[in-house]
C-alpha cells in the first residue's frame, strides 16, 4: 500500500468520531463534512510521521475548524463571562450530555462559540479541560467555567424538549393549517415572539422573532401541499415529499408555543409518520 493510501486508512478510523464532533458543534450536516474534509487537507499536507496522537490531533484541527466556522456565522466578538460557574454535578453532567443532541438545537443561537465547544468536548465527547483549553484559546479553569455556563443554559431550555409529543402535534397541525391558508395572523398567534428560524443549508441565517417568521412562512403556501406528519429528530415535525421521495422538513420546538423552527435538508433525519 502506498504511503498516501495507508494514511486515508487511518483517517477513515477516526472519520465518524470527527464527524460526530463536528455536527454537534455546528447542527449542520454540511458544514460537518467540511470541516471534516479540513482535517483530511491539514493531514495530507502534514508530517504525520511525526505526530504522536493522530486521535487528538484530528479531533484538535476538527474542533478548530469548528470554532473558527460558528465565529463567522455568529459574526460578533464573544461577551465576557459575567456570571460564577457552577458546581459540576457528574450526574447533572450526564442527564444533561444524554439530551445534547435536541437541546443544542435550541440554545445554538444563544451559546457563544467558545461556550459550545467547550460544552461539546467536554459534557459528550469528555475531553478534559486541559485538552479542550487550548483550542478555545483560555486556561483550564476559564474553560471549565464557559462549559458550566453553557451546562446552565441548556438545563434551561430543556424543558421546552419534554412536552407530550400528541401537544407537539397539534401545534405542528395549526402551523400548516395556518401556512396553508397565508394566515399571519394566525401564525403570529402560534409562534413564541422571540421563535427562532434555522436553516441547516451551510451560510443560511438564523431569522428572529414571531413577525419576521411568520411571513417567511406564509410565503410558502405552494411547499405546505407537500407536508406529511413526521418525526424529525424525535419530536413532532412535517417531512416535504415529492413524487414519493422526502426532500427535506421542518422540525420544531414547542414549549407552550412554537420556540424553534429548523428547515431540516437531511432526509435521514426525518422519519414520515
Amino acid at each position: 500500500m502506498t504511503e498516501s493510501g495507508a494514511l486515508a486508512e487511518l483517517f477513515e478510523q477516526h472519520r465518524g468520531r470527527l464527524r460526530a464532533i463536528a455536527y454537534r458543534m455546528l447542527g449542520s450536516s454540511a458544514e460537518a463534512d467540511d470541516a471534516v474534509q479540513e482535517a483530511w487537507l491539514r493531514l495530507s499536507g502534514a508530517q504525520s510521521g511525526k505526530i504522536d496522537n493522530l486521535g487528538g490531533w484530528l479531533t484538535t484541527v476538527v474542533a478548530h475548524e469548528c470554532l473558527r466556522m460558528l465565529r463567522c456565522r455568529r459574526r460578533r466578538a464573544e461577551e465576557p463571562l459575567s456570571e460564577p460557574a457552577a458546581a459540576d454535578d457528574p450526574e447533572e453532567m450526564t442527564l444533561t450530555a444524554d439530551a445534547v443532541g435536541q437541546a443544542l438545537t435550541i440554545v445554538l443561537d444563544t451559546l457563544t462559540p467558545a461556550e459550545r465547544v467547550a460544552f461539546v468536548l467536554h459534557d459528550v465527547f469528555e475531553m478534559s479541560f486541559a485538552e479542550i483549553a487550548p483550542i478555545v484559546d483560555r486556561m483550564p479553569a476559564a474553560t471549565r467555567q464557559l462549559a458550566s455556563r453553557a451546562r446552565r443554559r441548556v438545563r434551561a431550555a430543556a424543558p421546552a424538549m419534554r412536552p407530550d409529543l400528541a401537544r407537539q402535534r397539534q401545534a405542528v397541525d395549526a402551523f400548516l393549517v395556518a401556512v396553508r391558508a397565508g394566515d399571519f395572523d394566525a401564525l403570529l398567534g402560534i409562534l413564541h415572539p422571540d421563535v427562532v428560524l434555522r436553516d441547516d443549508r451551510p451560510g443560511a441565517p438564523a431569522m428572529h422573532g414571531a413577525r419576521a417568521v411568520a411571513a417567511h412562512a406564509a410565503s410558502f403556501r405552494w411547499g405546505a401541499s407537500y407536508a406529511r406528519h413526521a418525526l424529525v429528530r424525535s419530536r413532532a415535525g412535517l417531512a416535504l415529499v415529492r413524487d414519493g421521495q422526502v426532500i427535506g422538513g421542518l422540525g420544531f420546538v414547542v414549549d407552550d408555543s412554537i420556540v424553534v423552527v429548523e428547515v431540516i435538508s437531511d432526509p435521514a433525519a426525518i422519519e414520515v409518520s
